[in-house]
């Protein structure tokens, strides 16, 4: 990944209070917030190497906020099934100068980093983060204790295993209910830890350890999750589950992407996370003015 010094912003520590403003002020809402995927990563399943130079970075950034983006959440490790774990050091290197220089462009814009390593988080909420997107639901050492002390924000998400063994093992008792007390579990840890209820988010994990059954069933029971009382937000964007039931391949997956945010519209506070976010932010407005006119 190149990186020309005359881009990069200078290194400052995180401003709590204007971290704070960018995290309250998505809400309220009158339809789901849509999260754009940055991937700095060579080996993405939807997109890999695209974004993984620093420019090509940065011009992806600036596509999706164009297409409507509320917020930008930007991973340097792939986390589809198989994934091969990337060391700290390397992921610092393919995030922090991209948060760094999307904060210095668009200071407005809300910012995810995408990670479960406390390093990596605390370096790229210095960088201008606003929010930790966590795959494993904070379950290193230290994540909230920090995301608590940066005014931030935390996603938690289910995931069974880890991105290399999370599809060995798809079958639950009571996918909904399992999935769903388990959430309920970490975000009481989260709000322990001192990270304010509406800054805890919580994401069912579309395809992380779930069968074609459990993601339809967990995406049908969106509402329920959302009734623990904490913003929630879902990932289907590309999936292999949609392959599998539509035959689509994977550049051919954003009608049934869409199909699977429908779920969202009329939540109060629901987040999707997308690739493609003009296609989302415009199925959003027609799906939540269709709703407000069913009432």
């Amino acid at each position: 990944m190149t990186q020309h010094a005359s881009t990069r912003a200078p290194h400052r520590e995180a401003d709590a209070s204007e971290g704070l403003s960018r995290i309250d002020r998505l809400w309220p809402r009158a339809k789901p917030l849509v999260m754009g995927i940055l991937n700095c990563t060579p080996d993405s399943f939807a997109d890999g190497g695209r974004s993984f130079e620093f420019d090509d970075s940065l011009q992806h950034a600036e596509d999706l906020i164009a297409g409507g983006a509320d917020i930008i959440d930007v991973g340097g490790e792939s986390t589809r099934p198989g994934a091969d774990l990337v060391a700290f050091a390397e992921e610092l290197r393919r995030v922090v100068p991209v948060i760094t220089e999307i904060r210095k462009r668009w200071p407005d814009i809300a910012i995810s980093v995408d990670t479960s390593k406390v390093v990596v988080a605390k370096a790229s909420l210095a960088a201008g983060a606003d929010l930790v997107n966590d795959v494993t639901a904070a379950s290193a050492d230290g994540m909230l204790e920090l995301v608590a002390r940066s005014n931030a924000g935390i996603v938690l998400m289910h995931m069974r295993g880890e991105p290399r063994t999370m599809q060995t093992d798809t079958t639950y008792d009571n996918v909904v209910a399992e999935v769903h007390e388990h959430l309920r579990c970490r975000a009481a840890a989260a709000i322990a830890a001192g990270i304010p209820a509406q800054r805890v988010w919580l994401d069912p994990g579309i395809g992380f350890g779930k069968d074609d059954d459990g993601n339809l069933a967990l995406l049908a029971a969106l509402p329920d999750l959302a009734a623990v009382g904490h913003p929630v937000l879902v990932g289907p964007s590309g999936k292999s589950f949609i392959g599998r039931l539509t035959g689509a391949k994977i550049g051919d997956r954003i009608p049934g992407t869409l199909a699977a945010l429908l779920p969202t519209v009329g939540i109060d506070r629901a987040v999707v996370r997308v690739h493609d976010t003009a296609a989302a932010v415009q199925f959003l407005e027609i799906a939540s003015q269709l709703h407000e006119a069913s009432l």
